[in-house]
């Protein structure tokens, strides 16, 4: 399929550096690197010029019609998740989709393609701090924070802000293949695939402790003693509790259980030590509580799809 027309969506208030992201990928003659070039149209169902998020405005020549005759229509972000974008760009995209055009909807754009129906029934990503959000508003859609990018061949949807590089990079791919997006990748100076997705950029920050709430404080405890031989029945005791009444508590409290819950506060205490420590992998493994760097690497990819050492070789301050 040799795509050639690309629409990509502008309106009030836009990020530059999300309008930015197609307009790089796809607006720039790539013939030397073996990428046919593409016609792209910046449009906008906006009056006038369109402003953006840091104050300078842009001049768009064209309407919503660019859809007509687009092989990929891309929603670069949206200004406002809880705002339904206007019913003229809703009812373009689901013509441009009934017409066979591939739908692309990067960052917050993902809210925009849910709130034309064309999400029901399928996965999507969007950025992590809106995830439960998008969730929420479109119950027929099923939202996985912990990718980079989710391609369901008529439909793409890309994590948050800088995925959208990953998210036309990977189209690229699909369209040209490996070799040539890696080329493209260089000569952009980013990875040709990033290791790992979303999820290693997930803020979990630890409930804060209540005075006086015994419960909070056992949890305190628990975190403050990872690297021990913790369990229900070691919380309960501590808590005074019996191990049925200490359960229910904190499922009520934390909203999960107890192997889930410690298992998220070592992965979280390894992220940590993997950041800012110069400690082995090994010693990692054991002060967060795993017991080893294979047990640490197991549970650390299966949560963020990356290794420890991958981890900490981007993560790590300087």
């Amino acid at each position: 399929m040799q795509t050639s027309n690309i629409a990509v969506i502008a309106f009030n208030h836009i990020s530059p550096f999300h309008l930015s992201v197609p307009c790089l990928f796809f607006g720039e003659n790539r013939d030397s690197i073996g990428i046919p070039a593409f016609h792209l149209t910046v449009c906008t169902a906006e009056t006038g010029p369109v402003s953006t998020t840091t104050g300078f405005k842009i001049s768009v020549d064209s309407a919503l019609k660019a859809l007509h005759t687009a092989d990929i229509v891309i929603v670069p972000s949206w200004r406002d998740s809880t705002e339904i974008p206007p019913a003229a760009m809703l009812d373009a995209l689901k013509a441009a989709h009934s017409r066979g055009a591939i739908i692309v909807g990067l960052c917050l754009g993902t809210f925009v393609l849910a709130a034309a129906g064309l999400l029901d029934g399928r996965k999507a990503t969007t950025h992590w701090g809106w995830a439960d959000q998008l969730q929420q508003m479109y119950p027929l859609v099923s939202v996985d924070a912990g990718v980079l990018y989710i391609d369901e061949g008529d439909v793409i949807t890309s994590a948050g802000v800088a995925a959208g590089i990953d998210c036309c990079l990977h189209i690229i791919r699909r369209l040209y293949g490996a070799e040539t997006a890696a080329r493209l990748a260089r000569r952009l100076v980013v990875p040709p695939h990033r290791q790992g997705g979303q999820a290693q950029y997930i803020e979990h920050p630890i409930r804060t402790p209540l005075p006086h709430d015994r419960f909070s404080e056992v949890l305190a405890w628990a975190c403050s003693n990872l690297d021990q031989d913790l369990n229900i029945e070691t919380l309960a005791a501590r808590a005074g509790m019996s191990r049925r009444t200490f359960t229910r508590h904190f499922r009520q409290y934390t909203g999960t259980s107890t192997v889930a819950w410690l298992l998220e506060q070592r992965l979280e205490l390894a992220q940590k030590l993997l950041e800012t420590s110069g400690a082995s992998v090994e010693v990692v493994a054991q002060k967060a509580g795993f017991g080893s760097a294979l047990s640490l690497r197991k549970h650390f990819i299966r949560a963020f799809s990356i290794s420890p050492g991958r981890y900490r070789k981007e993560f790590r301050s300087t």
